[in-house]
């Protein structure tokens, strides 16, 4: 078992019960969309951000990533870390079948998976110092031809596998994730490796 400082988000109770079996954490769901209309939960989830910080762990999907954006929409960046699971396709076990996508959520892919998706994220053994303000700027993915280009959306999306990060993940939530000289050195190693294959 490990201990994070840090209280995690997820969307859901399986999720929650998963993540558990793992770390010893503060594990708030979001009930999913619900937590749109949950004026006291989200309440207690900034309480939760300024007073110990928080990790969003959702969903690989299109609505684990709406509700990762809605949850950073009123969390301050500072407070906020983003652990992201890869795109791994099949069906969680107490489902007859696949989700709409096709994709596991948090309850379903491996332990290891979660466990590595939480030390990208700063959040096991030693944390690392992130900064508030991501460490690229959008003029930095422009010279390195990730936005504005003629063929940008499919860098990215080679460059989101490589890093196995979720395929949907925005240009904007890409260098969110880049907030340490660790994920930057790893960004450009990959982004490097694809071209040189090009």
């Amino acid at each position: 078992m490990i201990t994070i400082q840090e209280a995690i988000l997820v969307e859901g109770r399986y999720d929650k019960i998963k993540l558990a079996s793992l770390v010893d954490a503060v594990i708030v769901e979001t009930n999913g969309f619900s937590i749109y209309k949950d004026a006291h939960k989200r309440a207690f989830i900034q309480q939760l951000a300024a007073e110990r910080g928080i990790i969003i762990l959702t969903d690989s999907d299109n609505a684990g990533r709406q509700i990762r954006q809605y949850l950073a929409s009123f969390l301050p960046a500072a407070q906020v870390r983003h652990a992201y699971i890869p795109d791994i396709y099949g069906k969680e076990r107490r489902k007859a079948v696949p989700s709409k996508e096709g994709k596991l959520g948090v309850e379903g892919v491996p332990a290891e998976v979660l466990l590595k998706a939480l030390r990208d994220a700063g959040a096991i053994e030693k944390v690392q110092k992130v900064s508030a303000q991501p460490r690229l700027s959008p003029a930095d993915f422009m010279a390195l031809g990730l936005s504005g280009g003629e063929n940008s959306a499919a860098l990215r999306r080679r460059l989101l596998k490589a890093l196995s990060l979720p395929e949907n993940l925005s240009t904007k939530m890409l260098l969110r994730w880049v907030d340490t000289a660790e994920k930057e050195a790893r960004l450009r190693a990959a982004l490097g490796k694809i071209q040189s294959d090009a």
